[in-house]
């Protein structure tokens, strides 16, 4: 009788490991869009954080005649992490090319919230953007690692503040460089907009 019951307690035991694996730190863009969603979101945070092409500005980057740069810059890119909070804010981590080097990738955590007329049109664009941190340039398997970590601990706490001296998983914010949320990009503390 007692083997019969142990039986019994295995797979409730299995069954428990995996719920705790799937933590909502941990979750898969697929889990939330299929994947021409994925791609298309994919492409709307590449347009923020990637280098514009030629002609563009931070004000025009998102304008049509610039989306064929972006979806063609699309398979150097990939998203790893996505979660979307109780009040809606998009947590993401993905991996990014770093010049023309295959060796080394950087990663970029941030948030952003998705425009509700842009979910429904399926156009996904999102709106409050910011990068977060930026990883130093490493491996993609070392990348992925800490990036994985990062993740998990900006959707508990919704800031990687903590972290910050960690210089071996965040290059940027830096003594140096912040984010600027009025122009979407990395600049000198002193040059920042001001609200």
């Amino acid at each position: 009788m007692k083997k019969s019951a142990f039986l019994l307690l295995i797979p409730l035991f299995i069954f428990s490991c995996k719920s705790n694996t799937n933590t909502a730190t941990e979750r898969r863009p697929s889990q939330y869009f299929n994947k021409s969603e994925q791609d298309t979101l994919l492409t709307n945070i590449i347009t923020y954080i990637y280098i514009k092409p030629t002609y563009a500005n931070n004000a025009t980057r998102t304008q049509a005649q610039f989306r064929q740069y972006y979806v063609q810059s699309l398979p150097k890119f990939s998203l790893e992490n996505y979660y979307i909070s109780a009040d809606s804010t998009h947590y993401f981590f993905l991996i990014r090319p770093v010049g023309n080097t295959l060796k080394y990738r950087r990663g970029v955590l941030g948030k952003f919230k998705l425009k509700q007329a842009t979910v429904a049109a399926g156009s996904l664009m999102p709106t409050d953007f910011e990068e977060i941190v930026n990883t130093p340039h490493l491996e993609e398997a070392i990348v992925k690692e800490r990036g994985a970590f990062l993740f998990q601990e900006l959707v508990k706490n919704g800031n990687l503040d903590k972290y910050l001296g960690m210089k071996h998983y965040i290059e940027w914010p830096d003594f140096m460089l912040v984010y600027d949320k009025k122009v979407n990009e990395w600049v000198g503390k002193s040059t920042v907009h001001q609200e």
